[in-house]
């Protein structure tokens, strides 16, 4: 169970659930936290996903009130001990949301590896997060399947998004293999998503095993011949 104290750092963050706790889709939700992402992933020679490369740049209202939570000595900057203390909040935080992550091989969920260090930095009093994650079991681009790897918070709190395509990067593409980045509307995604949206809505244990999130996502899909 979450405590009162980090209960508080969630708000803080912007990390909390949907008010009311009625689970993570509610029509009424909309993002307060805005943050600019880089996804760089990399592929071994055997095809292998070796890991992902994540940068969350957030918008300068949030970093502001980052910096105000966290700046004890009122420098107006952190210090080392400031920054590792925010790092921690930050892991600890997103950590059972999956890091926000969205990574499916044929439209099933692959788990992920907690990342080893996650770094949270304020230059120019502006957050940037950095964490790699790696699969918990092998994962290798097959023949006729499709992987696909993005980023979306759940609780519809934060929207992190990829301004550009070439924002979303794969080092070592694979001979045979092509990838394409795909933005979904969100009313198509709500109309084809119905039935698991409606069940996520009254289910929040459902809606944290189906990861509904992954409906939103903007992703990069890779598919093999």
């Amino acid at each position: 169970m979450t405590s009162s104290k980090n209960k508080s750092l969630l708000n803080v963050l912007g990390l909390t659930c949907l008010m009311t706790g009625l689970g993570v889709v509610a029509a009424s939700a909309h993002p307060h936290v805005f943050a600019e992402a880089r996804l760089e992933i990399t592929i071994t020679p055997d095809r292998s996903v070796e890991k992902l490369a994540h940068v969350w740049r957030f918008d300068d209202l949030f970093s502001s009130t980052v910096l105000m939570e966290f700046d004890k000595k009122g420098t107006l900057k952190l210090d080392s001990a400031e920054l590792n203390e925010l790092s921690t909040t930050i892991d600890t935080s997103i950590a059972e949301y999956k890091y926000f992550q969205t990574v499916t091989q044929d439209g099933k969920d692959i788990a992920m590896n907690k990342p080893e260090h996650l770094i949270a930095d304020l230059p120019d009093n502006q957050l940037i997060v950095l964490f790699e994650s790696k699969p918990e079991k092998p994962l290798k681009l097959e023949p006729g399947h499709k992987v696909s790897f993005g980023v979306y918070d759940p609780t519809f709190y934060t929207a992190i998004d990829y301004l550009k395509d070439e924002d979303l990067v794969v080092k070592g593409m694979p001979s045979g293999c092509s990838s394409a980045v795909v933005r979904p509307d969100p009313d198509e995604a709500l109309a084809q998503n119905q039935q698991s949206l409606t069940q996520a809505f009254f289910d929040e244990a459902a809606a944290m095993t189906n990861d509904v999130s992954k409906f939103f996502a903007t992703r990069i899909e890779i598919t093999c011949k």
